[in-house]
């Protein structure tokens, strides 16, 4: 929420709650649909609780599919295995977890389905689960409940790895898929789906975030649907600002980028990154005044509606001819060819951050506590910004010339 908190108005607290409600979202769901049985794939929890009250509205929501006669099934993930939580409280009747002992089968004769699956026993599991797990039951719908990287997802250890071939070749009708946050189908016929997470928590969680919704007639799937549950939703807007000429020529193009945006999310509450990308003319002005430029675009996307800007990134150009500046015998040329290559020269850059920590520790502390603050001691940071330089360098002096100064 670091990103969100500075700003008056934004929906910190929506935020903060908006796990519970897409929970409560997901539980509307199986009501409306008249589902037969909810499947829970792992990581209900994210750790230990810091109280009861977490345990208790859990409970209360899976009540609340007891009196609708709605069966579920859930194991634990690296997040909430068997050795995490270490408070307990009792689950309604109509609510079974798989042991983390061994995998097991569990049969819904009323349904003619069964659903085979294993829990975390402790968070890092790397053996291949689902090598063990039951032969399919004949004539009965098959279904593996299983909390997997599969060979590896980029942001997500890799727990309980196994080849795509394993679950395939196992010869269930759908396997549900739990630890990767992002939505993926996998594989058809079987499904091998991941139906993602019900709420994106950060901006890396960005896009409608929800359930799968599994739609079977006479033992067979007819039908596979994504439904988004989530309360509010992170956006990440990458604009490109080649065509810009100025500053607001810059907001424009965000605008009408976060207004799509706003339209697609129907409604919820928006957090959105942007990150400025491509060679303009419009790069040199707004890292000139950046502060400036950020404040013009925060009330440029509180007019579009219930939008937040999280954080701006900048990492376009200037349309410098860097190549035809660094062959120039004046001083311009000097320049640029002192640029050339200095990211890459450790030394260098050292002594650059030797020259600039004095300055950075006669900053305001008020700066200096920002998380936007720029840490001139740290040589990455240095190095990072070293682009930004040398165009906003460049250009003040390309800009001079012109003028005839």
């Amino acid at each position: 929420m670091r990103g969100l908190s500075r700003y008056e108005g934004a929906p910190v607290e929506v935020m903060r709650g908006a796990t519970r409600e897409a929970l409560r979202n997901l539980v509307d769901l199986c009501l409306e649909e008249e589902a037969a049985l909810l499947l829970l794939a792992g990581d209900v929890f994210d750790g230990d609780w810091r109280d009861y009250n977490t345990g208790v509205f859990f409970a209360s929501e899976l009540s609340r599919l007891r009196q609708a006669d709605v069966s579920v099934v859930m194991l634990r993930g690296n997040h909430d295995a068997a050795s995490v939580i270490q408070k307990h409280l009792p689950l309604p009747d109509n609510t079974q977890e798989l042991s983390s002992r061994a995998p097991e089968t569990l049969r819904f004769e009323a349904l003619g389905v069964a659903v085979h699956g294993q829990s975390y026993p402790q968070p890092a599991v790397v053996k291949d689960l689902a090598a063990d797990y039951p032969d399919p039951t004949e004539g009965w719908l098959d279904i593996g409940l299983l909390h997997t990287s599969l060979d590896g997802r980029p942001g997500h250890a890799p727990y309980a790895p196994c080849r795509l071939e394993t679950l395939v070749e196992k010869g269930y009708d759908y396997w549900a898929l739990g630890h990767v946050h992002q939505r993926e189908v996998v594989h058809r016929a079987p499904w091998v789906v991941f139906p993602g997470n019900l709420q994106g928590r950060h901006v890396r969680e960005s896009g409608a975030k929800g359930a799968t919704l599994i739609r079977v007639e006479d033992g067979a799937i007819t039908e596979v649907e994504h439904r988004a549950l989530d309360v509010a939703r992170w956006v990440h807007l990458e604009v490109d600002i080649h065509s810009a000429t100025s500053g607001y020529d810059v907001l424009h193009l965000v605008r009408t980028a976060a207004t799509l945006a706003r339209d697609e999310a129907e409604g919820r509450p928006l957090a959105a990154r942007v990150t400025l990308r491509g060679r303009s003319r419009a790069h040199g002005p707004w890292v000139d005044d950046a502060e400036g430029w950020e404040a013009r675009l925060r009330t440029e996307l509180n007019d579009v509606g219930e939008l937040w800007l999280e954080r701006i990134r900048v990492r376009s150009e200037a349309p410098l001819n860097r190549e035809a500046l660094q062959q120039s015998d004046d001083a311009m040329g000097q320049i640029a060819r002192a640029f050339r290559g200095l990211g890459d020269d450790a030394d260098a850059i050292e002594a650059l951050v030797a020259e600039l920590e004095p300055l950075a520790r006669k900053a305001p502390r008020e700066l200096r506590t920002r998380q936007d603050w720029l840490r001139l001691n740290d040589p990455d940071t240095v190095r990072e910004l070293l682009p930004d330089v040398e165009a906003l360098l460049l250009e003040r002096l390309l800009a001079a010339r012109e003028d005839g100064e």
